[in-house]
């Protein structure tokens, strides 16, 4: 088992690692296998229950001097659940019941050497500028409404989760927005608070270089046919960039465990989500969003770990503002770090046959390709389509909505060579996901889009 994984046994609580992999570079830690990895299981009906008491004793003062992230997932394996622990590398040093525990190799070290402790403070200065501490930032600067928005959507996400019981001052304070400086002896709101939550006068006045430049350059590529400047508040700015982006790109249905699913809202989720969180905010590059006949492109200020383009074999996931990226996880605006580039390889495939690329550096870049069967209704006049380019189910009923504004079973099955029970059967699971609307009687329906 590698030093960025730890099997811990239920009559083991997992504190020492938690700190441990916080002070180092984040790790895993999986209840229910044993040290030998045998897996012996989490009893289901006690699984909240555990949740519920490692975030108690992770929040507790008493315990740790900073508050730890933490994201659980449940794994099935041969009929028994473990439950992953998945701790981030946090931006500060991490004391356990005041002592600093550090990974190396499989085990949790306790660093005694003044040494030690100074190198581990020496790493972690200043590396995340999403925690410098404000003084003079106050809670008037924050949006009441926008705190009870993200307290409702981190509801709605999970019903039992721990915010529904806070208060607005003890939500900021466990999310990380409200700090202490250990070097300066400062208390008070953070830029992440700042760039969250905060109003847009704020945000400015921190921020001053902050935006984000969206474009469409399909007919005018000299200048652009559409365009935003968002300077508001990240809750706000990821509606109106997802927005932007739907309205822009053609959609694309792909079928999973027979539901149609939208793979163009997939992409942009993940692509919107890491622009926003994964970004260099005292930097004064813009970041930008452009969509243009080729696909859609990002750029944004990073601090880079390395040069070069991103690869599924070589992606090691590492937030670059921990504590946003974990705000955006409580909201469900992003999932488990290292999840979006799966995703993003995975539906870009569906979307148009082709691969994503990243580029690590100074500013990282990312584009995502639009196939050019898969282009606008507007551009369609432009395309010659051949019904044999129909090579799935999906591509022949694409390929009727956008020719004739309709699709039939018959055809559709004609065209992709399947049965027509094939062809209903996708049909009927667009409907049911909303993406449709059947019309007229069993043997002569069609099906427009909703």
């Amino acid at each position: 088992m590698s030093s960025s994984d730890a099997a811990i046994s239920l009559k083991k609580t997992p504190l020492k690692p938690i700190c441990s992999f916080a002070n180092r570079q984040g790790g895993s830690i999986f209840l229910g296998v044993q040290d030998d990895r045998t897996v012996s299981g989490v009893p289901r009906q006690a699984e909240l229950s555990i949740q519920r008491n490692i975030i108690n004793v992770v929040s507790n003062p008493n315990a740790f001097n900073l508050t730890p992230s933490l994201e659980f997932e449940t794994i099935e394996y041969e009929g028994k659940m473990v439950l992953r622990i998945w701790v981030p590398m946090g931006p500060a040093v991490y004391r356990y019941k005041g002592d600093v525990y550090d990974r190396m190799a499989d085990v949790d070290i306790k660093i005694t050497s003044d040494d030690q402790v100074a190198g581990l403070y020496m790493r972690k200065r200043n590396h995340y500028s999403e925690r410098k501490v404000y003084r003079f930032l106050s809670k008037d600067d924050l949006r009441a409404d926008l705190i009870d928005r993200v307290r409702k959507m981190a509801l709605l996400r999970a019903p039992r989760h721990p915010w529904g019981e806070m208060s607005d001052e003890e939500l900021l304070r466990s999310s990380s927005l409200y700090l202490r400086d250990r070097e300066t002896g400062e208390e008070g709101y953070t830029l992440a608070a700042a760039l969250l939550l905060g109003t847009d006068e704020a945000i400015s006045d921190i921020c001053p270089a902050y935006g984000t430049d969206a474009i469409v350059r399909k007919e005018n590529l000299d200048r652009y046919d559409d365009r935003l400047i968002i300077k508001t508040n990240l809750i706000e700015a990821y509606d109106t960039l997802f927005e932007f982006a739907q309205r822009n790109l053609p959609d694309r249905f792909h079928l999973e465990e027979g539901q149609s699913v939208s793979a163009r809202d997939i992409i942009v989720r993940e692509v919107v989500s890491n622009l926003l969180v994964h970004r260099e905010y005292q930097s004064p590059y813009p970041a930008k969003l452009i969509i243009d006949n080729d696909g859609l492109r990002t750029e944004n200020a990073s601090r880079s770990l390395f040069e070069g383009r991103i690869t599924l074999a070589d992606f090691t996931p590492m937030p670059k503002n921990p504590v946003i990226a974990n705000f955006f996880s409580q909201i469900g605006r992003a999932d488990r770090l290292g999840s979006g580039m799966h995703n993003l390889v995975k539906y870009t495939k569906a979307y148009s046959d082709g691969e994503p690329e990243l580029v690590e550096g100074d500013v990282f870049r990312a584009y995502v390709p639009v196939r050019k069967r898969v282009l606008a209704e507007a551009d369609i006049a432009l395309v010659s389509y051949d019904e044999n380019e129909a090579k799935s189910v999906d591509d022949a009923i694409e390929l009727m909505l956008y020719r004739f504004g309709y699709a039939t079973s018959l055809e559709v099955s004609k065209m992709s060579g399947t049965s027509s029970k094939t062809a209903q059967r996708h049909l009927a699971a667009m409907v049911k996901q909303g993406f449709l609307i059947a019309e007229g009687t069993t043997r002569d329906r069609k099906y427009r889009k909703a």
